[in-house]
């Protein structure tokens, strides 16, 4: 055993050696590869990580500690009605307004709840699919029948393909529904509507403090006025929280009145000084985590508060790293494109133009492939298939791309690995491509 043990060591010495004795820094793909890897992880440091992860790691914390074992159970337990169960999870998506890895600490929450693995795989595929805003953008720029069949493939994908996870893991489940069923189901803590009160706020911050911008040149419409007003909406709601964490969570007033001035003063720092540069937003958010979770971690008549932000904490730790490996190598091997800035990838853009065109099986594939693999933060799918469309990508392929790639992506699928494992990983990924190609497949062939 020790000598196998010796071995694999000296194995991974000999690849990290060959990797640095081979590497081909004077290769000016190479160089730009990397430059595309440091951009999208620069990118989503910025545009990502404080203003979508941190709000859903406290949303994911409120499910693991405020939400009962029991309420889970009964909505998305083993034993729970199946049409309940999937009917949820197929449409959560269109309240939460999350990309691939936003959805990951929410996801993990129910899992380690208890919730059955079908509407669990339900939940995480539809929870980026149907997101409301990209729903109604994808209409607007890639056409209404592109919009409708987004749509109801997502809902229609998210439910055939939990069932089909369930089935395929029958034995696993008839286990976990015969567990459940010796489970008590525990009174709540505290009334249903106040845990939804204080969830629905934090999700309401979460979509507002996203609302990506509209169109180039738009400057009416429903869509502009809430972009143009959308810090303001967000500060409405967040008053909304402060009633909660007083009223709700039970914490001491004074705590809350100090956090609140606390992060007043950095957005006035940031309206003031910081006018104009897109970071402004970032520094009454970030201060606005820490004076949430200062409070709630020295909150000593409470033990959920301070349980509630180690608990976000904990799916922090478990998440960001494997987000971040993801990250740079889907940025390494694809490029980044965001805000007009395409830096291509190891692998040439061209050539994946040149391999979606036409409605043939190994376009859609390809195209679902790329899409599952391909980092999307949230609405930044639907320009970057406007451009691939003018490039001759095919409608076929496009839709599969949509089905895929929102859902999926590699930093998604290193997170989903280490909570599900490799075997399920790879068959809910397959699922995902497989009903990606035949819905792209039969959208072309009827356009």
């Amino acid at each position: 055993m020790e000598t196998k043990k010796e071995i694999r060591q000296l194995l991974w010495i000999l690849a990290i050696f060959a990797a640095a004795f081979f590497l081909p820094v004077e290769s000016a793909r190479f160089s730009v590869a990397v430059d595309a890897s440091l951009d999208l992880v620069k990118w989503y440091a910025r545009e990502h990580v404080v203003l979508c992860l941190l709000p859903a790691f406290f949303i994911a914390g409120v499910i693991s500690v405020f939400v009962s074992q029991g309420s889970v159970l009964r909505y998305f337990g083993a034993n729970a009605k199946k049409w309940l169960a999937y009917s949820v999870a197929a449409v959560s998506g269109t309240i939460l307004a999350v990309c691939s890895c936003t959805i990951l600490p929410l996801f993990s929450s129910i899992h380690k709840r208890g919730a059955g693995l079908g509407p669990a795989i339900a939940f995480l595929y539809s929870g980026p699919a149907i997101n409301i805003l990209a729903i109604i953008l994808t209409a607007r720029i890639l056409g209404f029948e592109m919009g409708v069949a987004r749509t109801l493939g997502a809902v229609l994908f998210s439910i055939i393909i939990g069932s089909a996870m369930s089935l395929i893991y029958w034995k696993e489940e008839r286990i976990k529904k015969a567990e459940q069923m010796n489970v008590a189901m525990m009174d709540e803590k505290r009334p249903l509507w106040q845990t939804s009160f204080h969830f629905f706020t934090l999700v309401l911050i979460l979509v507002f403090a996203n609302w990506g911008s509209p169109g180039s040149g738009e400057t009416a419409g429903a869509w502009y006025y809430i972009w143009a007003y959308k810090w303001y909406i967000t500060g409405f709601f967040s008053l909304f929280l402060i009633f909660s964490l007083i009223f709700i969570l039970k914490i001491n007033w004074k705590q809350v009145a100090g956090a609140v001035i606390f992060v007043g003063i950095t957005a006035l720092i940031a309206t003031n000084y910081l006018a104009g540069n897109k970071l402004a937003p970032l520094l009454p958010m970030l201060a606005g985590v820490f004076a949430l979770s200062y409070i709630t971690l020295k909150d000593k008549n409470h033990p959920d508060n301070r349980e509630w932000t180690l608990s976000s904490w904990g799916f922090a730790k478990q998440i960001l790293p494997l987000l971040a490996i993801g990250v740079v190598t889907a940025g390494f091997l694809l490029g980044s494109v965001h805000d007009g800035t395409s830096i291509a990838g190891i692998i040439p853009a061209h050539w994946i133009q040149n391999l979606v065109g036409g409605n043939s099986l190994f376009s859609n594939l390809f195209a679902s492939v790329v899409g599952a693999f391909m980092y999307f933060a949230t609405l930044t799918e639907v320009p970057i298939l406007q451009g691939l469309i003018a490039s001759g990508m095919g409608k076929g392929p496009a839709l599969a791309l949509l089905l895929a790639g929102p859902s999926l992506s590699l930093p998604n699928m290193l997170v989903i690995r280490g909570v599900l494992g490799t075997q399920k990983t790879i068959v809910y990924v397959s699922l995902v491509i497989i009903m990606a190609t035949v819905s792209g497949i039969i959208y072309g062939s009827v356009l």
